[in-house]
């Protein structure tokens, strides 16, 4: 296509090749005006020539060096400027833009496209709020199955210490105590009896050796009965 034609529709999409290309040749020569200042100052100060007949040969050498420099990017630059005007912002034939006043019947798809996806997030909106609302159930329950399980872990924990305690305990040297203790009960039992008898043999003796009217003086009790509090205090204590 035609370079003025190519113009009107790079002008149209609100470009402009050569504006862009000598940005960039502008750009690329501010770099190496910095770069060669900076090659400079780094070399007066390393080889020493600030205010040294050795600063304007070190000037000129810089300068040399720089227009070798320049003349092999200038032409480098050159042949891609041609190359970007020919190939890059090439306009190929036939091509046109559309016109601003013509409406196309596929805006209306585009119409249809925009409802749709606001019904789509209208949709994804509640089910956002659906799943945040059984989200927030999921929490209430968790945490009343952690506070069940914490409970359960205490009682088993009671029953587990409860358990340890009665392991810990001897069965044998438990046995041993009860059969001690009935042992001694047994044998406090035979002395009480024992006892009971002597004070009645000798309740019967002294009624054989007493007069028969003073028989009826006594107290017609024997055993426990005939006894003192004392006794039956001690007999309670010792059962």
């Amino acid at each position: 296509m035609e370079g003025k034609e190519s113009n009107a529709i790079f002008e149209s999409l609100n470009l402009n090749p050569q504006l862009f290309i000598n940005e960039v040749l502008n750009f690329v020569d501010d770099l190496t005006d910095e770069a060669f200042n900076y090659f400079l100052e780094e070399a007066s100060a390393q080889m020493k020539t600030e205010g040294t007949d050795r600063s304007a040969d070190l000037s000129r050498g810089v300068a040399y060096i720089r227009n070798l420099v320049q003349l092999t990017l200038d032409n480098r630059l050159k042949k891609w400027e041609e190359y970007s005007l020919r190939f890059c912002f090439h306009v190929p034939e036939g091509f046109s833009l559309p016109k601003a006043n013509s409406s196309s019947a596929d805006d209306l798809p585009d119409t249809l496209t925009d409802t749709e996806l606001d019904a789509q997030l209208n949709s994804l909106r509640d089910k956002l709020t659906l799943v945040g609302k059984e989200s927030t159930d999921l929490g209430k329950e968790l945490l009343a199955l952690e506070k069940q399980s914490l409970s359960s872990n205490q009682c088993a924990g009671s029953v587990e210490e409860a358990l340890q305690l009665y392991e810990k305990q001897d069965t044998t040297k438990m046995l041993q105590e009860l059969a001690t203790t009935a042992s001694e009960f047994r044998s406090k039992l035979e002395k009480l009896n024992r006892r009971s008898m002597d004070e009645i043999q000798s309740i019967r003796a002294k009624r054989l050796r007493i007069p028969q009217e003073d028989m009826f003086r006594m107290n017609q009790g024997n055993g426990l009965f005939n006894g003192k509090l004392d006794d039956l205090q001690q007999f309670l204590d010792e059962i």
